[in-house]
């Protein structure tokens, strides 16, 4: 046979052999699992088409993790993935069984999916409540050691306020206003879907510094280990979480390993900080010899001493981080180590935290389980923190020193002592109160440090039965032991400390057990999409404080319990009223018609432990919501990408604050062996505080670059707790009364453009939020339901506040000024002696803004980015006890400028001596505060950060990514009339903000920061 037939009987051999193994090749199916990822934001896209391309029965709707399953599809087939926004993409099969997806946006706004309560995802045009987003790099481009002070001015209808203490110390967060009068009004955090008591052994030093300040639960977590940020601002976004949500929700969604080769991130950051907001000084009058006031004769030579330059020192914060991600299709892997350090400006304060942290989940039976398994471990210390006060807060003597002394000569702050064999204090000027100590004694030896090991560990099951249906069931262990010590060593002043030395210490234990299981739906019947959700919830919290503290006797400065006078020594013990359960069962409805018209239906009972014994020991509430999408029911033209209206009602319930309140729960009081009857009469009609709110939004995207949000809400809360005074006849001095209503209303508004010109994208956003808070009724022809007893309570005082009917929960009044004749002068008797004089409360203000606005800028070319934010508070007022005493003393700049001037000027009767005016008026007593009351409105650059993003091609595939990033903090005050800053308190509490008694100053700060991923 020739070659030529030869070879062409090879060919039909092999075209035959190919035409019968075909068939068998296509006969080859297999299960196909995966997700669907956007490109730039590394988030599921809900609704996204996967189909065959060979068959397109074969084909489905990705579910709201992103995911699908398509099953019988040919090994060597090929998958399309089409979605409206993105660009339609092929991905070959290869025979691999679960395919990790990413698809590009194709210039077009996106349905985003959102975090909501209970860690459910849903879709963000679903939803008839405002829920505000944010991403890691909102938090970690600035990085801060309290990582919610950075969503200040990033969200509306969230008023942040950050801690007077310093680095690490607890931030103030309140949504759409104050509600509870003798409640909390602090948000809820919530992590991973599971509610988070956030925990403080200390949040206010108290107005004479004798309190306990330190950091607080939340800012034990690493930044870099969240994935992102929900923002529920309104009882209806929080409905499901029940009492703990009142005041809303910051719900926390933290990193999980992701299928793919292993990614390794190092990031590291370094920032300087410096006094950024400071008091006005004098530095040309002096001392008298032998005085500590500065009411002396002019200086020859003008003082050089500046608190800010001399005292403060340059802050440092520096933290690191580094996570590796990995997995399979079945098993992915999140581990991270991060390191926290800083030093603040006050000399000897610091702050250091450590956390480690692993998260894995893992699936079986081919996806059906899920079980995820997490824990963490933070070791937190602080050294140091004073909010604000007279005891042991070096910044009072550091302000108040003699402008004639010279400061260099106490900073060596201790002598040694040969007669007694230990060094003391050296002070050569001071007064009895305000300057009753060196301020570097007070810093390094007056040792106040919390040192905190915190346990976490959470576990998480989940159980598909098909695609649509699914058991889900979660645990966490959350438990601290933190222990407080106070060392006051030898010398310390007598008011504090014996002639040894004084030592305190407290032990605290803290543990929070929550547990949960769902059923959860998501399934689409025809036009109608039904998603539900029906579980129940069990909470424990407990926390208890003991210790004990008093006068060394044997040995100076050894600060052991063996060493305190056991004849004064003071036993502590708290916690008492702390401990709280809950049990709940709870459930969500939501139907939505066509992808345009979404109602939704949630109901929570709770059975809370600090209403046990009372007529109604648990409580129910329901919320109802309705989404429209108006641009799904009629065409609006290209220019309409989507116009939403919605609206909700909700009711939600609180217990009262404490437990040993109701019958059967109370005890008495022991003080030093000798018990303390109860005198507040057993209340057992006790009802949950309840707040009913009303919700309406407009949402609009267009133009595919403009979005909009506008929210208006109103609610009230009823319920509120008060004592009232009770007739000696009847045995007890009080009774817990029932009554009162507090009225929210305000507007949340956001209005963002995102535009791109090729290389350049420009993302901007602008936030508004106003609220006015207004108390409608207290108690008035109150009927007690146990009692004979009648009782009216037109206002309620609270230092500073005083709470009455057409004012709000933030009112502050003063009620001494000088005393006047009778055409409304001052009263100038014939000895010149003008004096004070105490009369009816005048109102001063609110220490809450009128609006809040918020203009946050990023700007993207190249590699190069360029982000600032800038922040507005408006209207509103503070007070400055701190001027007050500076005046007092004669160090403050009005002070000299009132003797450069032949004194203090009375308004159309003429000027009178500087030093017996400010002595008169600068005690700094909030009574007095009429004289110190100032606008609180500031405007200011927050934040700014410029960077470098390298491209990868440089490395040649070994880092896949490389930023620098330059930042800055607090830069630039565009506005601001006070004497402090205004946005910082010394407390977390509703009461006594806004008020400056020696708080640490506000900080700028100067960084830069590294992120490597390989």
């Amino acid at each position: 046979m020739s070659s030529i037939n030869l070879c062409r009987l090879r060919t039909a051999v092999l075209v035959m052999l190919c035409c019968l193994l075909a068939p068998t090749a296509l006969a080859q199916t297999i299960t196909v699992k995966g997700v669907v990822i956007d490109a730039v934001h590394q988030e599921p896209v809900i609704g996204a088409t996967v189909m065959l391309v060979e068959d397109t029965s074969k084909g489905m709707l990705t579910n709201l993790d992103g995911e699908f399953t398509l099953s019988g599809v040919p090994a060597n087939g090929t998958i399309r993935i089409s979605y409206v926004g993105y660009k339609t993409i092929d991905v070959p099969i290869n025979g691999q069984t679960y395919l990790h997806i990413t698809i590009q946006e194709d210039n077009e706004l996106l349905d985003e999916v959102v975090v909501t309560a209970l860690g459910i995802k849903r879709s963000e045009k679903a939803l008839s409540y405002n829920v505000q987003e944010l991403k890691t790099e909102d938090l970690t481009t600035v990085k801060e050691p309290n990582f919610i002070n950075a969503l200040n001015g990033r969200v509306a209808g969230v008023q942040i306020n950050k801690s007077g203490s310093g680095v690490g110390g607890a931030a103030r967060v309140v949504m759409r206003g104050a509600k509870s009068i003798e409640g909390s009004n602090n948000v809820l955090y919530v992590v991973d879907g599971m509610p988070l008591f956030n925990t403080s052994v200390g949040a206010d030093s108290g107005r004479m510094g004798e309190g306990r300040v330190a950091s607080e639960g939340i800012a034990d977590f690493n930044p870099e280990d969240i994935a992102s940020i929900s923002v529920l601002s309104g009882p209806s976004a929080a409905a499901l979480y029940g009492s703990s949500a009142a005041n809303g929700a910051i719900l926390i969604t933290t990193k999980k390993g992701v299928a793919g080769a292993p990614k390794l991130t190092i990031s590291s950051s370094l920032d300087f900080s410096t006094p950024f907001v400071m008091p006005r000084f004098q530095q040309r009058y002096g001392n008298r010899p032998g005085e500590f006031e500065s009411w002396g004769e002019m200086l020859s030579e003008p003082s050089t001493y500046d608190p800010a330059k001399d005292f403060f020192r340059t802050g440092v914060n520096a933290i690191n981080s580094v996570s590796l991600s990995t997995g399979s299709e079945t098993n992915q892997t999140y581990i991270s180590i991060a390191t926290t350090n800083a030093g603040g400006i006050v000399p000897n304060n610091d702050y250091e935290r450590y956390n480690f942290a692993v998260n894995n989940n893992t699936q079986f039976f081919d996806g059906a389980l899920e079980l995820g398994l997490g824990a963490q471990y933070i070791k937190q210390k602080d050294r140091n923190m004073v909010s604000q006060g007279e005891y042991w807060n070096p910044i009072v003597a550091a302000y108040l020193f003699p402008r004639g002394e010279d400061f260099e000569a106490i900073k060596t702050f201790e002598r040694w002592d040969g007669t007694r064999n230990i060094p003391v204090q050296y002070w050569p000027v001071s007064e009895g109160r305000y300057g009753a100590q060196n301020p570097y004694w007070s810093a390094y030896r007056n040792l106040s440090t919390n040192n905190k090991d915190r346990y976490i560990f959470n576990t998480s099951l989940t159980y598909h039965f098909a695609d649509w249906i699914n058991i889900a069931g979660r645990f966490r262990l959350d438990k601290s032991n933190t222990r407080f010590e106070r060392k006051l060593y030898a010398t310390t002043h007598e008011k504090w400390a014996k002639s040894k030395g004084n030592y305190e210490y407290i032990d605290t234990h803290d543990q929070q057990t929550y547990a949960d299981v769902m059923v959860n739906i998501n399934k689409q019947l025809g036009d109608f999409n039904i998603v539900a959700n029906v579980g129940g919830s069990y909470s424990d919290f407990r926390a208890d404080g003991k210790g004990l503290g008093g006068p060394l006797q044997l040995v100076p400065n050894l600060f052991t319990v063996g060493n305190i006078n056991p004849s004064e020594y003071k036993p502590h013990e708290s916690g008492g009223d702390t401990p709280v359960r809950n049990l709940a069962l709870f459930a969500s409805f939501e139907a939505g018609y066509k992808n345009m018209v979404y109602l939704t239906l949630t109901g929570r009972n709770d059975w809370n432990s600090r209403l046990v014994h009372s007529k109604e020991p648990s409580f129910f509430y329901p919320s109802v919501g309705l989404s429209a999408l108006l641009s799904e029911m009629v065409d609006m033209g290209q220019y309409v990408d989507m116009l939403k209206v919605r609206g909700s009602f909700t009711e939600v319930g609180s217990p009262v604050s404490r437990i040993g309140m109701t019958p059967g729960t109370y005890t008495d009081e022991i003080s030093g062996g000798v018990i303390i009857p109860n005198t507040i009469y057993p209340f057992g009609d006790f009802k949950a505080e309840r707040t009913r709110s009303y919700e309406l939004g407009l949402e609009a995207k267009l133009f595919k670059s403009f979005s909009a949000n506008l929210t208006w809400y109103h609610s009230n809360t009823y319920n509120q707790t008060f004592i009232g005074d009770m007739p000696e006849s009847s045995g007890y001095t009080n009774a817990y009364l029932q009554a009162g209503n507090v009225q929210n209303q305000g507007i949340e508004a956001t209005l963002s453009f995102n535009k791109s010109w090729g290389d350049l994208r420009w993302n901007t956003s602008l936030t508004y939020s106003r609220n006015k808070n207004e108390i409608k009724e207290m108690v008035k022809d109150y009927k007690h339901p146990d009692l004979d007893t009648v009782f009216d309570i037109p206002e309620v005082k609270k230092g500073a506040t005083i709470l009455k009917v057409g004012g709000s929960i933030n009112d502050i009044y003063a009620n001494t000024f000088f005393k006047k004749d009778g055409n409304g002068y001052v009263y100038l008797p014939e000895n010149g002696k003008y004096t004070l004089e105490a009369g009816d409360p005048v109102y001063l203000g609110k220490t809450t803004p009128d609006f809040n606005m918020g203009w946050n800028n990023s700007f993207y070319y190249k590699g190069i980015g360029l982000s600032f934010l800038f922040n507005g508070r408006f209207g509103g007022v503070v007070t400055s006890s701190t001027q007050a005493i500076l005046d007092r003393f004669g160090v403050s700049e009005d002070s000299a400028i009132a003797r450069d001037n032949g004194g203090a000027l009375l308004p159309g009767q003429g000027r009178v001596n500087a030093e017996e005016y400010y002595k008169l008026i600068g005690t700094g007593d909030s009574e007095l505060m009429g004289y110190y009351t100032y606008d609180a409105t500031n405007v200011r650059l927050q934040q700014l950060a410029i960077s470098y993003t390298m491209p990868s091609e440089w490395f040649k595939g070994y880092i896949q990514g490389l930023t620098m990033t330059f930042t800055g903090n607090n830069l630039w005050m565009l506005y601001n009339k006070a004497p402090h800053d205004p946005e910082l308190t010394p407390t977390t509490g509703t009461y006594g903000i806004g008020n400056d008694f020696f708080m640490q100053p506000s900080l700028r700060s100067y960084g830069f920061n590294i992120k490597l991923d390989i």
